[in-house]
């Protein structure tokens, strides 16, 4: 059995033994060095306020299989309703249902929280990712060319977008996470986010 449950501080170490072989492997992070353990505790602190930030565990308490998380798509006030995605799976356990779970969570919540937009930018080529975003409903919107340099070349970085919900003509602000945690719909979600599907 599966479990997805909100980030806390202490996950910063499974967080950062997932990130570290993307950012120093890959072109998926272009970040080029490994930010620390300490500076993962950090961002997820920064970003609990005001977004979810999940883990995803094969039972309580044991080996994290992958995050993610949402953040501020701009700061400025006419985008508070949109925001950005991320998802991160450990290299042994891809192909296996985790971003999926992750990700289903993680747009449910956003719904919850009042939030219209989503959006993911993927590093080119990806066709993994590409794959898994395009499965959980997002479109292709355009392609920035050749805006990351990193090992020694150019890439491509595509953004995908979805409408979590019909677009309200006027839409209120939407909840900060200790607000949606207060309403009993939370608690549901929470409690039903047990996936068996993850192989």
């Amino acid at each position: 059995m599966t479990t997805i449950r909100l980030a806390t501080e202490s996950d910063a170490p499974s967080v950062h033994a997932i990130y570290a072989p993307i950012v120093r492997d890959t072109i998926i992070s272009f970040e080029y060095e490994v930010p620390s353990v300490d500076e993962m505790r950090g961002r997820i602190i920064k970003t609990l306020p005001r977004y979810p930030w999940l883990v995803c565990e094969r039972e309580p308490g044991g080996p994290m299989l992958g995050y993610a998380y949402a953040g501020p798509h701009s700061e400025r006030a006419a985008y508070q309703w949109s925001a950005d995605v991320s998802v991160y799976v450990s290299a042994s356990v891809r192909r296996m249902g985790v971003g999926r779970a992750l990700y289903a969570a993680l747009f449910e919540l956003l719904r919850l929280q009042g939030f219209v937009n989503i959006y993911a930018g993927i590093a080119l080529p990806n066709a993994a990712s590409v794959g898994l975003h395009e499965a959980m409903g997002m479109t292709p919107v355009g392609v920035y060319h050749q805006v990351g340099y990193k090992f020694g070349a150019w890439h491509d970085v595509g953004w995908w977008q979805m409408a979590l919900v019909e677009r309200p003509a006027e839409p209120k602000p939407p909840l900060a996470l200790a607000e949606a945690r207060t309403l009993p719909a939370w608690d549901h979600e929470m409690t039903r986010q047990v996936w068996r599907g993850v192989r």
